[in-house]
């Protein structure tokens, strides 16, 4: 097995558990929906969190030429695992108590948290290409990661509703965008 083979084991490990958390709350999000006030806003960031990590790990793919990995340079790629992590346990809630869940008020309280996180996952993405190849990303990834940036502060300081609902839809749209620009090969 070569070092990436081997290294790639332990953020696969994370990247699942990432989406088993997104896919574990959907499906309770299923079988309680009696007791969950459903708001597609928390849904939809779900659902591009799932994209996320999917094109994360497809993008993963092209580490597999780096040969002469540092224990800083496998730190800088696990910690965007990490932070994606972290994303997916607080997009939806982890429980749903006896009496009932407001998936809108639960978004509302941890959406801060959400885009700080989606934040440091972007400045790791940079910082992992620079550490990696000595160079930033390509200038249209680049520019992408800066829009989704933006959003990101523009999130943590939006309050009104209608705001993170406009936000969440053009981040769908950006996303989308992005993995079919840059992403549609594998590397």
């Amino acid at each position: 097995m070569d070092a990436f083979g081997y290294l790639s084991v332990l953020l696969s490990i994370i990247l699942g558990l990432g989406l088993t958390q997104l896919l574990t709350a959907f499906g309770r999000l299923i079988r309680q929906r009696d007791r969950v006030d459903v708001h597609w806003l928390p849904v939809l960031w779900a659902g591009v969190l799932m994209l996320i990590y999917i094109q994360v790990w497809w993008s993963m793919y092209g580490l597999r030429g780096h040969q002469h990995w540092t224990f800083f340079e496998f730190i800088i790629v696990l910690a965007q695992t990490a932070t994606l992590y972290v994303m997916a346990a607080v997009v939806l809630p982890e429980e749903i108590d006896e009496q009932s869940a407001d998936l809108g008020a639960y978004f509302d309280k941890h959406s801060r948290w959400f885009f700080g996180f989606f934040l440091a996952t972007l400045v790791v993405s940079v910082a992992k290409d620079l550490v990696l190849g000595g160079a930033l990303p390509s200038n249209e990834n680049l520019a992408f990661h800066a829009v989704l940036a933006i959003g990101c502060i523009l999130g943590m300081s939006m309050r009104r509703r209608r705001n993170q609902e406009m936000l969440a839809v053009g981040f769908a749209i950006v996303v989308i965008v992005y993995i079919g620009l840059l992403f549609a090969r594998l590397r």
